[in-house]
């Protein structure tokens, strides 16, 4: 099955790319993570088409879609984003898949729209990150190269960065996430100016700005109606056990929250074990065992 590339409209005057895989059915929004792009859904799309529409995006700065001149690389932007292009689609109701960034602006645009969404899956994020995944991530952009010789050059840097994942379908990232120059190397398609997110501001600042962001987060989960999916990566360091725990025990409303366990998978869980991950989002979408 091979997707459609659509254009639509995001919030801020952004053009947005993204890759519509059917046209029937509830629909279900896919939404990457950071330096990702929608072509990480590429091998659990086509198994949830057939049940519903499913749209995946490349969320601004990242992929085919605009970058932002002003930088407003926010999960509120990004939920505003989503809304436009839900609204240019004319759909209503929807479940939302968001990873990781994606996660983030998915617990938002829960928040903004409680009554659109149908259901929710949160991929290895909550309110608050392991340190050890941040400082991880943290170090990865410090040490990140914008340019390659060739995509084979790239592709040693994410077997590097993700180690979980199968070579085979990191090569396909290495493509999808690069572009080719017209001096013959290849840049990343992410904006780099999404970095200064990472250690431009100052530290205090940061650190009460993240505890403002946890506490919000805690209470969009709180104020969830729809049935929602937890699904952590058994080897994460991003979302830890307890947080999870606490998330689907004691934030997301009795009888709202599952939580699902995915071994072998560390943060990247769709890509580390793309077959656990399908079977937990079936048991949720489709109630399938």
């Amino acid at each position: 099955m091979e997707p459609r590339s659509i254009q639509l409209p995001g919030a801020d005057g952004m053009q947005l790319h993204g890759l519509e895989w059917s046209t029937d059915g509830t629909a279900m929004l896919f939404l990457h993570g950071f330096s990702n792009s929608c072509r990480v859904w590429d091998q659990i799309a086509p198994v949830m088409a057939p049940y519903y529409r499913v749209v995946a995006l490349d969320q601004r700065g990242h992929g085919d879609s605009d970058h932002d001149p002003e930088r407003r690389y926010d999960p509120e932007s990004m939920a505003r984003d989503a809304e436009a292009a839900l609204a240019a689609l004319r759909i209503e109701r929807v479940v939302v898949v968001g990873h990781s960034m994606g996660g983030r602006v998915s617990m938002q645009l829960a928040a903004r729209n409680p009554d659109a969404l149908a259901g929710l899956v949160l991929v290895d994020i909550g309110p608050e990150n392991d340190p050890r995944g941040t400082a991880r991530i943290s170090l990865d952009v410090q040490q990140q190269d914008w340019s390659f010789d060739s995509v084979e050059a790239y592709l040693r840097v994410l077997v590097r960065q993700y180690p979980e994942t199968p070579p085979p379908t990191l090569a396909k990232m290495a493509e999808h996430w690069t572009r080719p120059r017209d001096d013959g190397r290849f840049e990343l398609k992410m904006d780099t100016a999404f970095m200064t997110r990472f250690g431009d501001d100052d530290a205090a600042d940061r650190e009460a700005r993240e505890k403002a962001d946890r506490e919000a987060a805690w209470a969009m989960l709180r104020g969830l109606k729809c049935p929602t999916l937890v699904v952590r990566g058994a080897a994460s360091d991003i979302l830890s056990a307890d947080v999870a725990d606490r998330m689907v025990d004691e934030a997301i409303p009795e009888g709202l929250g599952q939580l699902a366990v995915v071994p072998q998978a560390a943060h990247s869980v769709m890509l580390d074990n793309a077959l656990e991950f399908e079977r937990a989002l079936s048991r949720f979408a489709l109630g399938e065992d």
